[in-house]
Parts: structure tokens; C-alpha cells; sequence
């Protein structure tokens, strides 16, 4: 419990600075400590080429303790058979042409995103990256940023969830993004804040609601915050 209230304070301090330096850090000091953690956790209970074709991949943020609400999300998008594969951000890169091979091998035939904080941030390089191997994003899901990002590249549906009165962000849409992109504050949604949006029922169902919509067409039955047309 003080691990997160000490995180909560730490990100509600964060300001353009603060940020620059928190860049700086995760790249150096946030990924020493990570050696001592399993960066990557995958799902493999559904092979990925079974069923639908489609493969769920979910981004935690740092130090892999504050997302674990994508571990539930994981878990229930497995109840429903469809394969799902949890890693830390910082193995998006190789994650990315991983996710690209099994796309042109057949083995996935739609790819999805989901990232939370730090593995929000790194939502829109993964979708250029996959784009630039050949293997376009159907749906990806941010869930609050808070770091100012750029889209660009193919993507079917971008969703970014993010809290506006808090340290969310906005993605900003590019001229070379051929795609959808929708910003959705949610910051009226209750108990919702940066260490527990994906924890938050409410936003779990709205994440799983997406999927559900591309992998098997349905409509989502859970209503979201009205979405911006753009960057904030």
C-alpha cells in the first residue's frame, strides 16, 4: 500500500522536466533493476493460431508491479479463448517482431495492443514498427500515458484512455496515420486514477468490450467517456 501511494505522489509530481529525467532514468537505472525481474511473462494456455486468429498483446509499465491489472484483463480474454501474451514495455521492440512473423507466417491473423502507463507511451512506436514489417494493427489500447505521444503508420482503431485532470496525455494524430484515433478522458469514471485504470472494473470491461467487438464483431456493450477528435 505505501509502494503505491509513494508511486501516486511520484507521478503526481511529474511535469516536462520531471519527465524528461523519469526518460532518462527508465532508460538507464529502471533497466538495471529490471534484471532482476522476468521482463516478459507470456500466456501461451490458447496457442495463437486457434480459433479466431487473434493474438492479444499487453504492455505493463514500470518495474512490472504497477500493471497488474493487465494480468486479469489477460486472464479473462483467455477464459474466452483467445491468446494473450503479457510483457513488460520495455521488450516492445522484440515483441513487435515476434507479433510481426507469427502475422506473416498466418499463425495471427489480427493483432491487438493493449498497454498501460509507461506501456501506453510505447503503444504508438509498436504500431509504426509493425506497420513498417508488414503486419498492421487492428485495435490498440492506451490506458493513461503520461507522456506525450505521436501516432503514425496503419492501425485500424486507436483507443487512448487517459486522465485529463490527472498526468494523462493525449495521443496527437500525425499526417501519416492511416487509422482511427479516439481520446477519451476518464477522469469522471470512479476510482479511477493512474495506479488503478487497469485495475478498474469499469475500465476492464470497456477494454474487453473492444476486443470482443474485433475479435468476434460485436458491438461493445460498455459505454465510454465521449471521445476527442484529436490531441487535447
Amino acid at each position: 500500500m505505501k509502494s503505491h501511494r509513494g508511486y501516486t505522489e511520484f507521478v503526481g509530481r511529474l511535469r516536462s522536466p520531471a519527465r524528461l529525467w523519469l526518460r532518462s532514468l527508465q532508460a538507464t537505472a529502471i533497466a538495471l533493476l529490471l534484471l532482476a525481474l522476468p521482463i516478459g511473462t507470456p500466456a501461451n494456455a490458447v496457442p495463437a493460431q486457434a480459433g479466431t486468429g487473434a493474438h492479444v498483446y499487453l504492455l505493463r509499465g514500470v518495474l512490472n508491479v504497477f500493471s497488474l491489472g493487465l494480468d486479469e484483463i489477460a486472464a479473462k480474454l483467455q477464459a474466452q479463448g483467445i491468446p494473450v501474451t503479457v510483457v513488460n514495455y520495455l521488450g516492445w521492440a522484440s515483441l513487435a517482431d515476434e507479433a510481426a512473423a507469427d502475422y506473416r507466417s498466418g499463425r495471427v491473423k489480427t493483432i491487438i495492443l493493449v498497454g498501460h502507463s509507461s506501456g501506453a507511451t510505447v503503444l504508438p512506436d509498436m504500431v509504426a514498427r509493425l506497420d513498417q514489417l508488414g503486419a498492421p494493427v487492428k485495435l490498440a489500447i492506451g490506458l493513461d500515458s503520461v507522456f506525450r505521444t505521436s501516432l503514425s503508420g496503419r492501425v485500424g482503431k486507436y483507443i487512448n484512455f487517459y486522465i485529463a485532470n490527472g498526468n494523462g496525455e493525449p495521443v496527437a494524430p500525425t499526417r501519416q496515420l492511416r487509422g482511427s484515433l479516439e481520446n477519451v478522458n476518464v477522469q469522471n469514471v470512479p476510482g479511477v486514477g493512474h495506479i488503478t485504470i487497469d485495475k478498474s472494473e469499469i475500465m476492464q470491461r470497456k477494454v474487453i468490450a473492444e476486443i470482443d467487438s474485433v475479435v468476434f464483431g460485436s458491438r461493445p456493450r460498455e459505454a465510454s467517456a465521449k471521445p476527442e477528435a484529436g490531441p487535447r
